[in-house]
């Protein structure tokens, strides 16, 4: 092989020779360039004086169907400077028996496909390709510039099954994730705002949430001079189940001799709850003809309509001025499920009008939660939830504002 063209691979190395080990391995052998001096990996500087010599042996990228391996002869120096010390080679990956160029590869496919994949592509032990990972993890992933931070998004996601929820904080203007961790609770909560610090509390202007107590309590202990924006989305959801599918229920239970009619309304939650704009012609008719047989479906929807107005007032005046027609129209409604849910909303108005001031909403977020599932979906779920967050914090680094 042309010395020139195996220095673009081993710098400061040559072929010495080469065997096959079994079916699928290939052992290359290298001898030190006889042309270079070896350099110290203290101070950098070359001597021609070698203490000893032990030989590695370590895992190249694959070549055509084999796994290479290299067996590679590792000097130590008499350095003038600092000492006996072992020379410099920079195409190997520090202390692991492995070459920059093969940790290189494992990176790359990592980002792509799930840690036991790699593995058995590369072949190369689980824990082996996961400590690549979080080393390009910890390398990559910086901190954010909390002096920019002037307003949050706070929401929460399952972990798993049986009510394990993780909260996640975004910054509203560069979306990067900037905290995740495990639980959803006031004490679960709060060493966010102590990691920020009062001073970067104090620029707070706005944060953004769904209506979870801890969260708005915590931001009113931490953040003096921030207003709480309560979604628009987690808002119409809870609106949905506890208004929405209360009365349907109710409605079908009411025709109990009329099974068609009774079916027809059981069948009928996802239209009820999804946004006219995204039903198709069929599913639009279709929800005209069961509205306009039952009144209080009907009353049900329009209220719903009319509640998302409260998020796109042009200002907190006319918000206000919605929000008490709104209220008023349900407690006179004769709807039971509508009255209580209006009499619960209105401990939160003021983080409903604030929307009108702070265009903020966890749409951005919800968007993420997606990116989340898929990452925990690829991996099969993550029994190490320290790693699972710093891959999503890889995964939104944020952007120039």
């Amino acid at each position: 092989m042309d010395a020139s063209l195996l220095a673009l691979f081993w710098e400061g190395f040559e072929l010495d020779s080469y065997e096959p080990l079994g079916t699928h391995c290939l052992l290359i052998r290298l001898k030190p360039d006889a042309s270079r001096l070896p350099c110290c990996s203290g101070c950098g500087q070359s001597t021609f004086l070698p203490h000893d010599t032990s030989f590695r042996r370590v895992r190249e990228r694959d070549l055509l169907q084999y796994r290479v391996w290299l067996e590679v002869p590792v000097r130590r120096v008499r350095c003038p400077t600092c000492g006996p010390r072992r020379e410099r080679i920079d195409w190997l990956a520090g202390r692991q028996p492995l070459t920059r160029a093969m940790v290189n590869w494992v990176e790359n496919l990592v980002r792509l496909l799930p840690i036991k994949h790699v593995a058995e592509l590369v072949g190369l032990h689980w824990h082996t390709v996961k400590a690549i990972d979080l080393g390009r993890l910890h390398r990559d992933i910086s901190a954010p510039d909390l002096s920019r931070v002037r307003r949050l998004i706070m929401d929460e996601f399952s972990l798993y099954k049986g009510h394990r929820y993780a909260t996640v904080a975004i910054c509203a203007d560069t979306q990067q994730v900037l905290w995740v961790a495990e639980g959803r609770s006031r004490e679960a909560v709060r060493p966010f705002f102590k990691w920020m610090g009062p001073p970067a509390c104090a620029r707070i202007e706005a944060v953004a949430m769904d209506m979870n107590t801890a969260m708005d309590l915590e931001v009113q202990a931490h953040c003096p001079n921030a207003r709480e924006v309560y979604d628009l989305f987690h808002v119409v959801a809870k609106y949905g189940r506890e208004v929405v599918d209360r009365i349907r229920v109710d409605q079908a239970n009411r025709l109990k001799a009329d099974p068609a009619g009774r079916r027809a309304i059981k069948r009928s939650r996802w239209l009820l709850l999804r946004n006219r704009h995204n039903l198709d012609e069929p599913q639009a008719l279709k929800l005209d003809e069961l509205l306009a047989a039952n009144t209080p479906l009907m009353t049900a929807y329009v209220f719903k309509t009319q509640l998302k107005e409260l998020w796109y007032a042009p200002n907190e005046y006319e918000a206000r001025r919605r929000w008490g027609e709104w209220f008023k129209l349900a407690q006179e409604s004769g709807l039971q499920p509508l009255q209580a849910f209006a009499k619960r909303l209105k401990a939160y108005v003021e983080g409903i009008v604030s929307s009108a001031e702070f265009q903020l909403n966890t749409s951005v977020l919800e968007g993420m939660n997606n990116r989340i599932k898929v990452i925990k979906r690829m991996a099969y779920g993550y029994r190490d939830n320290t790693y699972f967050f710093l891959k999503i914090k890889a995964a939104f680094p944020g952007k120039l504002r």
